[in-house]
């Protein structure tokens, strides 16, 4: 399934009466569970996997984690089975989300660790210890980003994107997804991510993966960090699906459009800017809990 190139993903341009173009690229139409950008991020570490001859496919992610769904359902199709180390031992007594329970029904594995181990995940010592423990393994960082990730993503923007499209905007949770979007783009475009998460660090990791100028990341409409949400942004998204036969969720594509359009509103875009919006998905996430 990773062979095939997404010819059939669907572009919807929005009407906003305002002086620029906005078209979104409907990513969350490629598969029902490998949707969005972890298409592109898992395809070719898990033809990395299946080249090495590994039977269990190990990542690592929180409990709304976009990429431990796709994950489980990806080594369910390619006859892996798959290991999820979710941050936060407190779930283990909780009845599990919508996200985990995805996951665990396409035969992920949870294995539920404190905040503070989960902090130790990409050292040598826990590394070695998973090895051991699941020998034949092949393991995925948190949010499915590494080289091949990047690699993969890259593939998000065609040819007539490059050409067509003044502003790239999208997502942003661990930084692979706009890091392949940075090292494809043309010359002439920028490239703008909305951050899920509080702080700069993204930002700072980004720029240790591309030499590249072009682009930007805010944290001005994470709604106080992962997962978290507001009154303004749950209402922002009721709005908008009733206008745009487009669905969306609270942890990432509801902040990214809730953030584009009040720049366009605030006149931060020059007239006549054609900004493509990448739909990342993740909207799994819509049946979890939203609480401001």
């Amino acid at each position: 399934m990773f062979d095939r190139i997404a010819e059939t993903v669907q572009y919807h341009k929005l009407d906003l009466k305002a002086p620029v173009h906005v078209t979104i690229k409907r990513l969350d139409q490629i598969h029902p569970q490998i949707s969005g950008n972890k298409f592109f991020k898992l395809k070719y570490n898990f033809l990395e996997a299946q080249a090495r001859g590994c039977k269990h496919i190990i990542t690592f992610g929180g409990a709304y984690s976009n990429h431990i769904a796709a994950t489980a359902y990806a080594a369910h199709l390619f006859g892996f089975q798959s290991i999820g180390i979710i941050r936060g031992e407190e779930l283990v007594n909780c009845p599990l989300n919508h996200t985990l329970s995805t996951a665990q029904h396409f035969g992920m594995q949870l294995e539920f660790v404190s905040r503070e181990k989960y902090r130790l995940k990409e050292t040598e010592e826990f590394i070695q210890a998973l090895k051991q423990t699941y020998p034949e393994s092949y393991i995925i960082p948190e949010g499915g980003t590494n080289t091949l990730a990047i690699q993969g993503c890259q593939e998000i923007l065609s040819q007539s994107d490059l050409e067509h499209y003044d502003v790239i905007c999208c997502a942003v949770g661990t930084g692979g997804t706009i890091t392949g979007l940075i090292e494809a783009s043309a010359e002439h475009q920028q490239i703008l991510g909305f951050s899920a998460l509080k702080g700069d660090f993204l930002a700072k990791e980004v720029a240790l993966k591309t030499h590249k100028k072009n682009w930007e990341i805010t944290d001005a409409y994470c709604c106080g960090g992962y997962a978290k949400t507001t009154i303004e942004l749950l209402q922002f998204i009721e709005k908008f699906e009733q206008k745009h036969p487009i669905p969306l969720e609270h942890i990432y594509t509801g902040k990214m459009l809730f953030g584009i359009l009040d720049l366009i509103k605030k006149e931060c875009f020059e007239e006549n800017t054609r900004i493509l919006v990448i739909h990342s998905g993740g909207l799994q996430g819509r049946l979890d809990t939203a609480t401001p």
